[in-house]
């Protein structure tokens, strides 16, 4: 069986290091908001940019929900994303107290289309006004969505932009890397993230030392210092553990998104099979592969097949969100978002993770290539 993912072979890389430091923050035996949170944060932010600043959170999800409040986002106040992002973005609005309103997306890249933007904003702001008060671009499977139009429109209509980089560890955007375009920027880093952590986490970066105080004091019941609470604030605070374990592994991060930069390079040389549209990587950017997803016009098929054949995969996301139960109060009716929704029917992600090996990528590839969209694939 080739996994989607396996985590335990990246654990054998690791396991002596990551055993000593595990052992080394229990002997310390501070757990919350310490040293080594205080570390991470300041090494991440350098990671990514130039005068910027880190507050380690509790989840990526607490990232964007932290920095929407952050912001000055509150109850019915209105928030722009994609309908195509794990519904997490979206709960991070509602947390906030606001509502999302959705644009379509770029087929090549899955993103935010920046046109579908401005038409949304020019369409909804007589209705809305002030109270439309932020989009989030969410730079989905690991490529950046093209901020440069983003970032016009949101500074001509004043609205706050949070990237959601939560799954672009190392994305870059026309030579730098994402995290440090917006107002804010989210990263999470859940286990199975290009960089992840042996449970839940995320960090915030922003710019500003001002609105990185206010989101320490946000993380922490809202306390300027041990039971003084400037303002109302939430509980939600990278742990010791975690920060010792992804400061740690961010000196691989580079060396493990280049590999999965590698195996998509394999995979696009080795998928021939002419009805699987292979990604795209954006001429603005670098992609790091955090999902490597093609497009099929008989998906399930191709998945039931590959499942027989020993191939596990998986679909990243089945159903736009304003199409989901949850999300029925917002009354959009379907073919709102025609791009992303004819997305959703043909999308599946293939195997991906920096110790995936390049028999195993061939392997995939040849049996993709064997499948012609019925039940009797070619052999």
């Amino acid at each position: 069986m080739i996994p989607f993912g396996d985590l335990s072979r990246e654990h054998l890389e690791l396991s002596e290091e990551l055993g000593k430091i595990i052992k080394d923050v229990c002997q310390d035996g501070w757990f919350i908001l310490g040293k080594k949170v205080e570390e991470f944060e300041n090494v991440f932010a350098r990671y990514i940019g130039n005068n910027v600043y880190g507050i380690g959170v509790g989840s990526g999800t607490e990232a964007i929900h932290l920095s929407l409040v952050a912001s000055g986002v509150e109850h019915g106040d209105y928030v722009i994303t994609v309908p195509n992002t794990a519904v997490p973005t979206v709960s991070a609005i509602s947390f906030a107290g606001a509502k999302p309103l959705f644009v379509d997306i770029d087929p090549n890249s899955f993103n935010m289309d920046p046109t579908q933007l401005r038409n949304t904003i020019i369409k909804e702001k007589k209705r809305l006004g002030k109270k439309l008060k932020a989009v989030i671009p969410v730079y989905l499977y690991g490529q950046s969505a093209d901020m440069t139009p983003i970032l016009n429109i949101a500074r001509e209509f004043d609205i706050k932009v949070i990237e959601d980089a939560c799954q672009a560890h190392g994305t870059e955007y026309k030579d730098c890397k994402v995290g440090s375009m917006g107002d804010y920027a989210a990263f999470s880093f859940y286990p199975s993230k290009n960089l992840g952590a042996y449970g839940d986490g995320g960090i915030i970066l922003t710019k500003s030392p001002a609105e990185a105080q206010k989101l320490k004091m946000l993380r922490n019941y809202g306390q300027e210092k041990r039971y003084y609470h400037k303002i109302i604030g939430f509980n939600s605070r990278l742990d010791e553990l975690q920060a010792a374990i992804l400061l740690a592994k961010l000196k691989y991060l580079d060396v493990w998104n280049n590999r999965r930069r590698d195996i998509a390079t394999l995979y696009s040389q080795e998928i021939k099979n002419p009805l699987v549209t292979k990604p795209s990587q954006m001429s603005y950017g670098k992609h790091i592969y955090h999902l490597y997803v093609i497009k099929h016009p008989n998906r399930d098929g191709l998945r039931t097949y590959l499942e027989k054949e020993g191939v596990a995969t998986m679909i990243h996301y089945p159903i736009p969100i304003h199409l989901q139960e949850a999300y029925n109060d917002l009354n959009y009716a379907s073919n709102s978002f025609p791009v992303a929704e004819k997305c959703v029917k043909e999308i599946v992600s293939l195997p991906m993770f920096p110790q995936l090996r390049d028999e195993e990528v061939k392997k995939i590839a040849e049996l993709i290539n064997r499948y012609d969209g019925t039940e009797n694939p070619r052999f």
